[in-house]
């Protein structure tokens, strides 16, 4: 078998990472933004430093695991900078297994690739923030124009999705959802998560105080008008 470089983390079984299934998780080196309050601080700066996992073994941990597992979730980093990320997917497929992919959405040309193709069952993206902030979400200047034609393809309703917005304090607050809420307006699922100030891209971050689980409930609250399901996650 030919081998994929860059593949970082293994998980061989997860109850919580694929909506619906049982499934073992796969970590991919690198990312195109820095959003301070990423939890992957290592994936995302220094790849190359990782140990690279065989993809060899990695396909025959995940063929030994079929009675137990149903589907692969692909996480990073940002699988859609991946340059093998079809070639493994399909070699997945070959075992019988669902896939997911968790994206930041900057990527909507390969983002439509992978579903039009039916290389994905389920695909979950981050909105991190309102749209005029998106620059201070993400760690540097980004073509939000290429996250909205994201955000519309999933609308679309060709692959199962969830939209989900980690709770930062200061960066998401009411205003926020509201407007993240009336964007995604109608969408299937928004997950509201918890953050967790532990190991951050930029320590300067941990020094923040998460929300207490009942702010997360209001700001539930607040979207439920808009979309079909709201759901908290992180918070007990």
């Amino acid at each position: 078998m030919e081998q994929i470089k860059g593949i970082k983390g293994f998980v061989g079984v997860s109850l919580i990472e694929f909506p619906g299934y049982i499934s073992s998780v796969v970590f991919l080196g690198g990312c195109n933004l820095r959003c301070p309050f990423c939890q992957n601080r290592d994936l995302v700066l220094k790849p190359n430093e990782l140990e690279d996992i065989d993809f060899a073994e990695l396909v025959e941990a995940l063929g030994m695991r079929k009675r137990l597992i149903d589907g692969v979730a692909i996480t990073g980093g940002e699988p859609l900078i991946f340059g093998e990320l079809e070639r493994m997917i399909e070699r997945f497929r070959e075992l019988g297994l669902a896939v997911k992919i968790d994206t930041n959405g900057m990527h909507p040309d390969r983002l439509k690739s992978l579903i039009d193709s039916k290389l994905v069952d389920y695909v979950a993206m981050d909105f991190k923030t309102s749209l005029d902030r998106y620059d201070e979400a993400c760690g540097k200047k980004v073509d939000i124009s290429r996250f909205e034609r994201s955000v519309d393809l999933l609308l679309e309703g060709k692959v199962d999705y969830e939209f989900r917005t980690t709770c930062v304090p200061g960066l998401v607050t009411e205003r926020e959802v509201e407007l993240i809420a009336e964007r995604i307006a109608g969408a299937r699922l928004y997950a509201l998560h918890q953050f967790r100030n532990e190991y951050l891209l930029d320590p300067e971050w941990e020094k923040l105080t998460p929300y207490r689980p009942e702010k997360l409930r209001e700001f539930a609250k607040i979207a439920a008008g808009h979309v079909e399901k709201v759901i908290t996650r992180g918070i007990g």
